[in-house]
């Protein structure tokens, strides 16, 4: 490993650490308040940390299109699994089933795309680079969009009722995890880890 690829595995060992830290505080605050919200947020953060782990494996140069299948779908999962646990937060029954409806039906959409598509060879240098087959872009981006712009409108209207700052930090952190793999693809596939250790950061000062 050169220099950059060296800096690649540190940064992402370091996420790893930190999303298993921040997953394991929110288990324990949904063990202590049975809150739903905290029990999605919890599941979507231990997704995240799982994601990591894959990158780590991948940088360690092991490499199967069974896990670049599991890795992919774990991305769109974890987004998911965050913005389920914002809906909890919302009064409208309405909204809430709605959304649990998009939810099962974009995840199963995603699922099927990776089972059909084949991913082909995604690392290139120990790292996560290259654009998956096109049903897994469309199916991917669907899920994970919408689910962002819901944890983002619910964070906001949040913040409007309570001028909670933290939850502006939250909104950061989720859009730059959510946005990050498909930004790296432009020209710097480094950006991927860089960009999770920025969200991981601003999840931290919100949640904590």
């Amino acid at each position: 490993m050169n220099g950059i690829e060296i800096g690649v595995l540190a940064s992402t060992i370091a996420v790893f650490a930190m999303s298993c830290g921040l997953a394991a505080l929110i288990t324990m605050r949904y063990a202590k308040g049975k809150r739903q919200s905290h029990a999605f947020w919890g599941a979507g953060m231990w997704t995240f940390a799982f994601s990591v782990f894959l990158e780590i494996v991948f940088a360690l140069g092991i490499y199967s299109r069974l896990l670049i299948s599991i890795y992919l779908f774990s991305v769109v999962l974890l987004v998911v699994l965050l913005a389920l646990g914002s809906i909890q937060l919302v009064k409208s029954r309405y909204a809430k089933t709605a959304f649990h409806f998009f939810a099962a039906l974009s995840l199963a959409y995603a699922l099927y795309s990776i089972m059909t598509s084949s991913p082909g060879s995604l690392v290139s240098d120990y790292v996560v680079y290259g654009l998956p087959p096109m049903p897994i872009v469309i199916s991917s981006s669907i899920a994970t969009s919408v689910s962002a712009v819901v944890i983002a409108a619910v964070a906001l209207a949040g913040y409007a009722r309570t001028r909670n700052a933290r939850l502006l930090s939250i909104v950061a952190g989720v859009v730059v995890v959510s946005v990050a793999g498909t930004m790296y693809i432009a020209s710097f596939p480094a950006f991927l880890y860089y960009a999770e250790f920025a969200g991981i950061l601003l999840l931290w000062i919100g949640f904590v």
